[in-house]
């Protein structure tokens, strides 16, 4: 990973730092429903503040196409920002840019902190558009990127904006970056992925990717019957995209070429639909009823699978290995990932997942807190998996 600049490289006492953070969290009934993102950022606003900073929060919230949208307003997240900083009061700027937002600005002593309206509501935010984004440096002395979730995004706020200030890396965003490069970029190995979800499609780059880096891949999921298929065994019902068999046999192929072992099932929970768990059976792989749906990994598929990441020190984790939103289909996710929490736990293993699925089933699972590090940047970590830079980085390194 090339070198970036960090929190402990700026002197931020008394200057106006810019903060671009991911507050595009889930809301109910206009409040927060998982203020997991808005916990991870209070330890970068809280140190530039204990700095004497004035800290002025930047983020976009949905999908407003370019015009402000009431329902889409920052607002609602002040409060919520300052029960994450510990009982702060959090100004609030009506707009991101202009007089509404240099007004609350104004207003800071060293130590406050501002949150700025959704970016989203001037279309120039996601065209980069360099004008929009001298608008957003104005109004800072410092730039800090703290939302590597909004890294792969070449958006004003992300990848113009680090090219007119002095620029870091938040806290949030260090240890990211720190996790990740740890985790490919320069693995203790041997190093091993296990990748999982529903489509062959929707991973071939970051197959393609990972084949060339570990050393044992791991295929659950919905994406293994397509495998399956490709080597001619029938998957009754299963989800299964019978148009990249050819695909799948190529990766195969590679893999074998490249001397990389690749884990299949040897065995799978089916039935006939998912809210049939009480009808489920195991059977092994090549004796799959035509009438039934593969939705988990079999007993002997959870040993093999345990089996081939010892003695591994990396494992990078993307996707769930069965249907686990409807147990007893859980039981494969659970049991693998349980194990990989417990080899972390134990000092030998270097632990990184990430992913909406993903994140969902550690934490079904109970042990995303037992993970050397749990990504909840979504696509920006797929972007990562599959070898692509991202801008919102990539402007932080120069």
């Amino acid at each position: 990973m090339p070198r970036f600049a960090t929190l402990d490289s700026l002197s931020p006492a008394g200057k106006r730092v810019l903060v671009r953070a991911d507050l595009n969290v889930p809301m109910k009934d206009g409040k927060v429903a998982d203020a997991t993102r808005i916990e991870r950022l209070a330890p970068t606003i809280q140190e530039l503040a204990r700095a004497g900073a004035k800290v002025v929060v930047l983020s976009h919230f949905g999908r407003p196409q370019g015009k402000p949208d009431p329902t889409m307003s920052l607002a609602p997240l002040a409060l919520a920002l300052g029960r994450a900083l510990g009982g702060m009061n959090v100004a609030f700027g009506a707009d991101c840019v202009g007089k509404a937002a240099e007004t609350t600005i104004a207003g800071l002593k060293a130590g406050e902190v501002a949150l700025l309206e959704n970016l989203r509501f001037h279309k120039a935010e996601e065209d980069n558009d360099p004008a929009f984004a001298r608008q957003l440096a104005a109004l800072g002395d410092i730039y800090v990127n703290d939302a590597f979730s909004c890294a792969h995004r070449a958006h004003a706020s992300t990848e113009s904006i680090a090219r007119l200030l002095p620029h870091a890396a938040g806290r949030l965003m260090q240890a990211e970056l720190e996790a990740l490069g740890r985790a490919l970029e320069a693995p203790t190995r041997p190093l091993a992925a296990v990748i999982g979800g529903a489509k062959v499609s929707t991973k071939l780059d970051v197959l393609g990717n990972l084949l060339g880096r570990v050393d044992v891949l791991v295929i659950g999921g919905g994406m293994a019957n397509t495998f399956l298929h490709a080597r001619g065994i029938d998957v009754g019902r299963s989800l299964c995209e019978r148009d990249m068999a050819d695909t799948a046999r190529r990766i195969l192929a590679d893999a074998a070429a490249a001397k990389r072992r690749i884990v299949l099932p040897i065995d799978a929970v089916v039935a006939p639909a998912l809210t049939a768990g009480d009808r489920a059976r195991t059977v092994p792989i090549g004796r799959v009823p035509p009438d039934m749906m593969i939705l988990d990994i079999g007993r002997q598929s959870i040993e093999d699978v345990v089996n081939s990441l010892d003695g591994c020190r990396t494992v990078v984790w993307n996707g769930p290995l069965g249907a686990f939103e409807y147990p007893p289909f859980d039981a494969g996710t659970n049991a693998v990932a349980k194990a990989v929490a417990g080899r972390t736990r134990g000092g030998g293993l270097l632990s990184v997942a990430g992913g909406g699925d993903t994140v969902a089933a550690l934490a079904h699972a109970k042990v995303e807190g037992a993970f050397s590090y749990v990504s909840t940047a979504g696509g920006a970590f797929l972007e990562w998996l599959e070898g692509k830079e991202l801008p919102g980085v990539a402007a932080l390194m120069g």
